[in-house]
């Protein structure tokens, strides 16, 4: 059985959707199972269904609007980089409502409905065995969970596909079943074991993230932008955690697991959506695995 996992990575899933497109039109992959974790939840949905094209649409051309009912964030332009700094008005409102969260991300819940509909959700279910599993923190629990599409109505996958992209503390905290719930990628971003633990022989599995850190970090010029930069240090341990993990349950298990990082930084904020940026990296995704796929066609003449 073949899977296909992503990790998670804010607007850098764009490039995962080249390197996914690659893998599916050019080599070929049919996948049984595929997991995510935050924007690689969002990826999956339409993977699953081969809808390459329409996933393209929606990564090449999605808005801060399309993700924030309310955004804390001010996104500013100089010397060529974007950076971020606090929308003090959102942020405060939050606070007068007694919100534990600087925004909320309600147009995102939207948005996943849109694109993702009933008769995708049937489509999957009724015509497929595939299983899409996506990556939740269950904070209320202190654990990981995974949510298979299989176990679930339309309605409740949807709203676990959102849940998987909320980047607590700038995107909703949600109360569901009874437990409060935020980003899977706030306790597993790249969920190699599971796939492998549902079955798995052969894993391909997409890191939104450049191989070796041979570069110097730009830390935040302000508050809001500094706890961003630690969030993803902490992040990009967890992430290491989860690689180291997977090759070795991979080699445990005899499963062939291949790796597909970014080639360099893509940027130092995954939360600004930038059309032109995530078209570049959409293409440089597929070029990515077009290159890594002849490397190995050489080695193995």
């Amino acid at each position: 059985m073949k899977a296909l996992v992503i990790s998670g990575g804010g607007s850098k899933g764009a490039f995962a959707g080249g390197v996914a497109q690659y893998l599916m039109e050019t080599e070929k992959r049919d996948y049984d199972i595929l997991v995510g974790t935050s924007t690689g939840s969002l990826l999956i949905t339409q993977l699953a269904l081969n809808n390459v094209g329409l996933l393209y649409d929606l990564y090449t051309n999605v808005t801060q609007r399309k993700i924030f009912s309310l955004n804390p964030f001010i996104v500013k332009r100089k010397d060529g980089r974007e950076f971020v700094t606090i929308n003090y008005f959102n942020v405060l409102l939050q606070f007068i409502k007694r919100k534990r969260t600087f925004g909320e991300s309600k147009s995102l819940r939207n948005t996943i409905k849109k694109n993702f509909t009933k008769s995708d959700y049937n489509q999957i279910i009724e015509n497929t065995t595939k299983d899409v599993v996506v990556t939740v923190s269950n904070l209320s629990k202190n654990r990981v969970e995974y949510k298979s599409i299989r176990d679930l109505s339309y309605e409740e996958f949807c709203d676990w596909i959102w849940i998987s992209c909320n980047y607590i503390p700038f995107m909703s905290l949600v109360t569901k079943d009874g437990y409060e719930y935020g980003d899977g990628g706030l306790g597993c971003v790249l969920p190699i074991r599971e796939a492998i633990e549902r079955g798995a022989t052969e894993v391909d599995a997409i890191i939104l993230e450049s191989e070796n850190m041979d570069h110097n970090k730009v830390l935040g010029k302000n508050p809001f932008s500094l706890m961003l930069s630690i969030y993803g240090f902490v992040l990009d341990q967890i992430e290491y955690h989860d690689i180291s993990e997977g090759v070795i349950y991979a080699q445990h298990k005899g499963v062939k697991l291949n790796l597909y990082y970014t080639p360099t930084k893509l940027t130092e904020n995954s939360l600004v959506f930038n059309k032109k940026l995530m078209t570049k990296w959409w293409a440089q995704g597929f070029n990515y695995a077009e290159k890594k796929a002849n490397q190995r066609k050489v080695a193995s003449f």
